[in-house]
């Protein structure tokens, strides 16, 4: 047991700590860039909607077309059926058929009831409108 004491010498130690590398965890700030050009190397799963740069064009404008023509013709309902209501007659009873839509539009005792169908999938929305 003595010659070990003898053969080791004098021995020395440091304490360890622990400093995270991300600066999201505390790390240095200054290893943000490093750390995203080497997650960004590593990344090979690609976003289908980036690979194109004309990606926004890539569906038909004909459908976009029909689509928008659609949105504009309820929109404009819905604003005669808001002026109907606040005393102004612009909107008669009677079944309307706009591009994909069958809409439906009824005088009843408590208001004004209006259904749209859908034809292309066969859903039906029914709105009533009381009267004030």
């Amino acid at each position: 047991m003595i010659v070990f004491f003898f053969v080791a010498g004098k021995t020395y130690a440091q304490d360890f700590t622990y400093q995270p590398k991300n600066p999201a965890f505390g790390g240095n700030p200054y290893n943000y860039s490093w750390l995203m050009s080497s997650a960004q190397a590593q990344n090979d799963i690609k976003d289908p909607a980036s690979s194109s740069a004309y990606s926004s064009y890539s569906t038909d404008p004909l459908k976009d077309f029909s689509e928008s023509l659609n949105r504009q013709i309820l929109s404009q309902l819905s604003r005669q059926i808001v002026a109907k209501q606040f005393g102004e007659d612009a909107l008669s009873a009677g079944t309307y058929v706009l591009g994909d839509y069958q809409i439906e539009v009824g005088d009843q005792a408590d208001g004004l009831s209006i259904t749209i169908l859908d034809n292309k999938n066969g859903s039906q929305t029914t709105v009533s409108v009381p009267y004030f």
